[in-house]
């Protein structure tokens, strides 16, 4: 079976996050959006995104289903799916959810099929911070899909284990450490390993292949992609994966993007001193949007990096490729491929960006290739107003 994940309006409002990628490819849970259809459904997905992606992340041709990638699945969603006969479109009030058809429509020609009323509720990604406010559902979720019926592998009895949900892939393991799933399951990856003295509660996932370093304490609700590595204090956070945050400082109520980087002791505010509901940058309006949110940390987008000791402050948002340096705190929008800190912002041109992005990638056996460059200058392009 194939399908097809679009990408609706969702995809201009979680900027920066969505520049490098659909929406259906955002991390939330342990699994991206992509994979939780997927492993629903038995199917392969494609996407129907901004032509500058397509080519990383391509359609898949004579799939008759085509479902909306901000939408995490759910059971009710999964059954009123699996009923939408061909020229049949699932709505639910304006927000077109999932169609058939023989041949390739997009999202917004599809309103002109037969509708068929969804009513109930459903988890829809529609703003960044939505994707650390939904993380402890669909974490519970996933570790339900990816755990029913298999038997987890053994922790070593030097660690302490409270509760009976954890769940240890193949190659996973810790040693001399504490996990809480009384309030959450918690989930280790393939090859991913907690080093001594860390202290975890659920839920929590650690995905393949990363590390949890020593002393580390991470608190429930929280996510760390595959191949990352993480220390310090870690609190309702996601990361996507391929990112580190490898030494002490806190990291709370947060988003990380692919291939960041965060410098020593680097902190951030998730709570304003005057306890007021916090403020992010929105792309569209080029203004700070209400989230609604007392707690609200950090957005920070793909390739982008901070040096030791760099002060966010609540409700920031980094852009793609961005390089925060320097004492005192940056101001709440950082642009993207920008490069300074509290003093003032230049340009991060994109050779000394691509010098940079090719070691980091070689670390991971990863060719920064022509695909992954047209993209950032893609990118590039289209965000030269915000750092004006």
């Amino acid at each position: 079976m194939t399908i097809n994940l679009f990408d609706d309006n969702a995809w201009l409002s979680l900027r920066p996050l969505s520049f490098t990628r659909p929406v259906a490819d955002l991390r939330v849970g342990i699994l991206t959006i992509a994979q939780k259809w997927e492993k629903h459904l038995g199917a392969t997905a494609g996407f129907f995104t901004s032509p500058y992606l397509a080519l990383k992340y391509p359609t898949q041709t004579g799939a008759t289903l085509a479902i909306n990638g901000s939408v995490c699945p759910d059971a009710g969603l999964l059954e009123a799916i699996g009923k939408l006969r061909e020229g049949e479109v699932l709505k639910q009030l304006d927000l077109v959810i999932a169609y058939r058809v023989a041949a390739e429509m997009q999202w917004e020609q599809a309103l002109t099929l037969a509708p068929v009323t969804y009513t109930q509720e459903l988890t829809r990604i529609y703003y960044p911070e939505d994707i650390f406010r939904n993380n402890d559902g669909e974490l519970k979720k996933d570790f339900d899909l990816l755990t029913k019926g298999r038997t987890s592998e053994p922790l070593s009895a030097t660690n302490v284990l409270i509760g009976d949900q954890i769940f240890v892939e193949e190659g996973g393991g810790a040693e001399c450490s504490t996990f809480n799933s009384l309030n959450g399951p918690i989930y280790i990856g393939k090859n991913s390993q907690v080093w001594e003295g860390s202290h975890i509660r659920g839920s929590f996932a650690l995905c393949h292949d990363s590390q949890v370093k020593m002393g580390a304490k991470i608190y429930g609700q929280t996510t760390i992609g595959p191949f990352s590595r993480v220390g310090g204090e870690i609190n309702n956070a996601v990361i996507w994966g391929y990112s580190g945050k490898g030494h002490e400082g806190y990291l709370g109520n947060s988003v990380l993007g692919q291939w960041c980087n965060i410098g020593a002791d680097t902190n951030n505010s998730n709570l304003k001193n005057n306890y007021a509901e916090v403020k992010l940058w929105d792309y569209a309006e080029k203004s700070f949007r209400k989230t609604g949110l007392q707690f609200c940390g950090m957005i920070m987008a793909d390739h982008a990096k901070c040096g030791i000791n760099t002060m966010f402050n609540t409700g920031t948002v980094v852009g793609v490729g961005a390089n925060i340096f320097g004492s005192g705190f940056p101001r709440n929008f950082i642009p993207d491929f920008a490069w300074g800190g509290a003093h003032g912002f230049e340009t991060y041109q994109l050779d000394k960006l691509f010098e940079t992005t090719e070691k980091v990638f070689e670390r991971r056996k990863t060719p920064f290739d022509e695909v992954e460059q047209n993209i950032l200058k893609e990118i590039f392009e289209l965000t030269q107003d915000y750092r004006r």
